[in-house]
């Protein structure tokens, strides 16, 4: 099944895939190209911070761009403004690319994020002419002010990355999606393919993930399994879903079919 006629916009790229897959943590380098195939991604996140750039990490550009992948560059492990925006440098030089996921984290333990940086940090590499893709939590406020100063998406958790919970707080999530005029993504704690449909369900435009896939008993499997439910998802969210009831209703098709003509 292809997804042709339902293209979106990330920044510079266009897209068809409803899954954005990161590229840390594999137990092999062949395991991660063959969990990208599995997953039929097209854009993958990639951490100049966490790996530096040199050799062996040239090579894996290299590598991932000669089969056709859009890299996205991130800001995983930094802690302040001024940190961010340096690797944020850093990994337009290396990559040419303005397209950056911002993180810019508050907690060693949870990995959640300072928003009053991670604003802070937005404007300012919006100001760059960075395509901002800020890490955030579930918080619609805070989502709001990310999409004023700028931003080119949100990226909302649904729990606490490489937690595995799936979406804590789906109402936050389903809330961000209908205030918002830019793509949201959902950006960590998905553990399986259930918790990435869900988050297309309610709206989401595509869903990042890396330990679902890299933690996973068989990787390339769960890839493959990820791959299936972002379609499911999606295709679902577009379907349109029943109305959710305390208990069964009489129904009748004609009788449907009469109201929706009346209306």
């Amino acid at each position: 099944m292809t997804t042709n006629d339902d293209r979106w916009t990330l920044g510079e790229h266009e897209l068809t895939g409803r899954l954005l897959v990161g590229t840390a943590n594999f137990p092999t380098r062949q395991t991660l190209l063959d969990a990208l195939d599995a997953a039929g991604a097209e854009l993958v996140t990639v951490s100049v911070k966490k790996v530096g750039v040199d050799v062996e990490i040239d090579s894996l550009y290299d590598v991932l761009t000669a089969r056709g992948y859009k890299l996205m560059p991130n800001t995983a492990g930094c802690y302040t403004v001024r940190d961010a925006e340096r690797v944020a440098d850093a990994s337009a030089e290396a990559l040419g690319t303005k397209l950056i996921k911002l993180e810019v984290i508050a907690d060693e333990d949870t990995l959640l994020p300072d928003t009053d940086r991670l604003v802070a940090a937005c404007d300012a590499l919006v100001k760059k002419g960075f395509d901002v893709l800020p890490y955030t939590n579930d918080d619609p406020v805070v989502a709001q002010k990310l999409e004023d100063v700028g931003c080119a998406a949100v990226m909302p958790l649904g729990a606490p990355i490489g937690s595995g919970l799936g979406i804590a707080n789906p109402l936050n999530i389903r809330l961000i999606v209908e205030r918002a005029r830019v793509p949201v993504i959902l950006d960590a704690g998905v553990g399986t393919a259930s918790d990435l449909a869900r988050a297309l369900e309610l709206g989401c435009d595509a869903v990042l993930l890396s330990s679902a896939i890299s933690r996973a008993d068989d990787p390339v499997r769960m890839a493959g399994a990820l791959r299936h439910a972002a379609i499911a998802g999606r295709e679902a969210y577009r379907a349109g879903r029943m109305p959710m009831r305390r208990f069964e209703q009489r129904y009748s098709w004609l009788e449907d079919r009469a109201r929706r003509e009346r209306e």
